[in-house]
């Protein structure tokens, strides 16, 4: 097998393992039953969850969750967060995730929607990084870019 062959397999076959591997961990919480999950977010006696780990829902069925959320909602003047798995949708606006969709509705109410999936526990906050992940396929397809630009 040619040296380019074996390189366009091992990247075949990482990427599928990167993909197996990928299941987010998110924080889940709400404001109304733990002061703690509000802003500022307090994760010291939380425990983050697995969302590959969360039950199926029945509205819809065979969709498991793959990002994160966080919801900040204003009702007649008091504020709520709520911090869970995301089962659709796509990453921030447009796939930027430092920007979230806003709502707001009559009688004094409010409600921001991030979503997000840059790494574990990124609903905790509204500032993301590039991952661990991101970074290594990143210098991944570098590598592979260059090998092909030299043959």
């Amino acid at each position: 097998m040619k040296t380019l062959e074996k390189c366009v397999l091992f990247a075949i076959v990482l990427c599928c393992l990167l993909q197996l591997g990928q299941a987010i961990k998110c924080w889940d919480c709400r404001s109304d039953n733990d002061p703690k999950c509000g802003d500022p977010f307090d994760n010291s006696t939380l425990a983050i969850t697995d969302c590959q780990q969360a039950p199926e829902l029945e509205h819809l069925k065979g969709v498991r969750p793959t990002m994160c959320r966080k919801i900040r909602q204003k009702v007649h003047g008091e504020w709520r967060y709520f911090r869970s798995c995301a089962y659709m949708g796509e990453p921030g606006i447009e796939g930027d995730e430092r920007f979230c969709l806003m709502r707001t509705g009559s009688y004094n109410i409010f409600m921001e929607f991030c979503t997000c999936n840059s790494k574990d526990g990124c609903n905790s906050a509204g500032i993301h990084r590039l991952g661990l992940m991101g970074v290594l396929t990143g210098t991944l397809l570098s590598v592979i870019v260059a090998h092909l630009l030299r043959q």
